[in-house]
């Protein structure tokens, strides 16, 4: 077997898998270890994968910053398919906080066209805006400092705001959730101090992140999964990540 071939076996058993053995990978192509450990060199110096002690693990995506309005467009049917989770978990007349999140919108989305006497606090321009259209929806807004890209309101008079509530329930966005390292991330500091602050003061508190998120970073990780009553996906994971959700208490909830 060439070399190139070996190491294009190792990637695609990384990415089914998230990790690799250097002792499994050369009994498997009968060569020593030393020269698996040349592969893994190779291909981490071409940024495929990340060594580790023993073997080594894929690399998760590092999704820079970019604006909301951006991402409105992008896995609709994702973002639906987690909008129709979330609102089986509303119940008439709670309080609920969707934060700064397009999976959010498509939640107020749908909310919007339900039948439901509920009070929604939101930070999120776009999500007032979308429930401003059914009168049974109280809508509360979370002002504050303005971050016109991503659509909506942080800082401390926000952050001072949400100290006061006591939703029963918030959904809150994500840029990346590493379940097995049990971090929970986005873009923005501030952004991510405010999520936390929901989280804290929230009788409970679910993450909504698309399935691909779930091999995403952002660049601040402002919860663990174990603070979190669920997360809210669009489509089942892999086993090895359900149990390592169950591993923290945290329920993986799918449409």
């Amino acid at each position: 077997m060439f070399l190139e071939e070996r190491q294009d076996i190792i990637l695609s058993m990384l990415a089914r898998d998230g990790k690799v053995k250097v002792r499994e990978l050369s009994e498997k192509f009968k060569v020593t270890e030393d020269c698996i450990r040349k592969d893994l060199g190779a291909l981490e110096k071409k940024g495929k994968l990340k060594r580790t002690y023993g073997g080594a693990v894929r690399l998760r995506e590092n999704r820079h910053m970019v604006e909301v309005s951006k991402h409105r467009h992008t896995d609709i049917e994702a973002k639906q398919h987690i909008a129709r989770a979330a609102t089986k978990l509303i119940h008439e007349k709670d309080m609920v906080f969707l934060d700064i999140s397009t999976s959010n919108l498509a939640i107020a989305e749908l909310l919007v066209t339900m039948d439901f006497d509920v009070t929604v606090v939101t930070n999120m321009i776009d999500i007032l805006v979308v429930l401003s259209r059914n009168p049974k929806i109280h809508v509360v807004f979370a002002g504050g400092k303005i971050n016109k890209s991503r659509d909506g309101f942080w800082g401390g008079m926000t952050l001072d705001f949400i100290s006061k509530l006591k939703p029963d329930i918030a959904f809150v966005g994500a840029v990346g959730v590493d379940v097995k390292e049990n971090s929970v991330s986005t873009y923005d500091i501030d952004d991510g101090i405010n999520k936390a602050a929901i989280i804290r003061h929230s009788k409970k508190a679910y993450v909504v992140a698309e399935a691909r998120k779930l091999s995403s970073d952002g660049n601040y990780n402002y919860t663990t999964l174990d603070t979190l009553s669920g997360l809210i996906t669009d489509s089942e994971p892999p086993a090895d990540i359900r149990a390592a959700a169950d591993s923290y208490g945290v329920e993986i909830l799918v449409p």
